[in-house]
This record gives C-alpha cells, structure tokens and sequence, in this order.
C-alpha cells in the first residue's frame, strides 16, 4: 500500500472540527433551534484548554460538556470556543480549542461525530496560549487572595436595631415610600 503523503486523516478531522465551529456559531448567533443540544468532550490537557483548578482536579484528562438549557457567553472564535457553565452551582468560564475536541453529539438527531485530538494539522496561535495562561495566572492570583483574606464575621442584628432602621427608612426623604404588604391583600 502507497504511503499517504497527504494526511488525508488529518485533512478529513480539519474538516470536521470546521463543521462545529460553523454549528457552534449558528447557535451562537440564533440560539439552538428546536430539541438540538450537543454534548462536546475535550482534553482538559490538551494545549489552549483553559478551565479552572477546581475541574482539572475533577476531570484530569478529559471532561465532557452540554450545552442546553443554561450556558451563556458563547463566543465562538477562529481557533477556539469560550462559553460559560454552572458546575455544582459555581459558574465557570471555559476555553477549547477546537483541536482538544474529542467527540461531538447532538442526541436529538442522532448526530456524532468522534476526533482524535492529537491529529490535526491547525497550530493554535501563539497569543491564544498566552492568553490562556494569563487568565490561568490570573485565577491563582485571585485565588491566593481569597486564601489570605480575612474572613469578617456576620453580626446579628436584634429586632430592635431592624426595627430602628426601618423607622429610618420610613423617615428617609429620598422619594420612596414604604408601603406595607397589608395595603395589597383584598379586605374583606
């Protein structure tokens, strides 16, 4: 067998990682259409991926993501997508490089489509990496700095200091008017 000199391998995942980009940026600027919603797995290793500490310790190797009903800030660019997703109720920003993309699938229509993420003739470009890592740097600064804060303790508050500031508010001549909810209820 002739030895392929082209990479036809690597031409045909170019290709495909190109087919969700373009899916990516219909939904990003329409919204999904109908029962769509997709399921992307990537290498959290992979070189451009940024996600925080927090999943990386979770999710070593390789974390799998759904985009249906809550993700925001979709921004879908040449080399890589960002998004925003709750994880466990924390929100976390995400950067993948189409080329960390392991697998892609959209169970409403049956559509998949699977990747090799070490193949792939696209170099990510060299202020995307360093963009990266500065956000990266820039999260273990921000972590290091809530590690160090001093943490300030709630003081209660007693009925008679509550009942103190609402009479203040009542006071206050900003224009607002305190209005109780007993105005609203239907008397009988």
């Amino acid at each position: 067998m002739a030895e392929d000199l082209l990479r036809y391998d690597i031409l045909i995942q170019d290709a495909l990682r190109g087919a969700v980009k373009k899916i990516l940026a219909e939904v990003n600027r329409t919204g999904l259409p109908g029962e769509h919603h997709f399921y992307v797995a990537f290498e959290t290793t992979a070189p451009g991926v940024r996600v925080s500490q927090r999943l990386k310790e979770r999710y070593p190797q390789e974390m799998t993501i759904v985009l249906q009903h809550q993700f925001w800030d979709l921004n879908v660019g040449e080399h890589a997508f960002e998004i925003g997703l709750s994880f466990g109720g924390v929100p976390e920003k995400l950067v993948v490089p189409y080329s960390a993309i392991k697998g892609f699938f959209d169970p409403s229509v049956q559509f998949a489509l699977e990747f090799d993420p070490g193949k792939t003739a696209e170099e990510l470009p060299e202020e995307l990496l360093e963009a990266v890592e500065e956000l990266a740097r820039a999260e273990q600064e921000a972590d290091a700095t809530l590690a160090n804060a001093t943490p300030v303790e709630a003081k209660p508050v007693d009925k008679t200091e509550s009942e103190e500031i609402a009479a203040n508010a009542e006071k206050s001549d900003n224009g607002g008017e305190v209005v109780s909810l007993d105005a609203f209820r239907k008397k009988p």
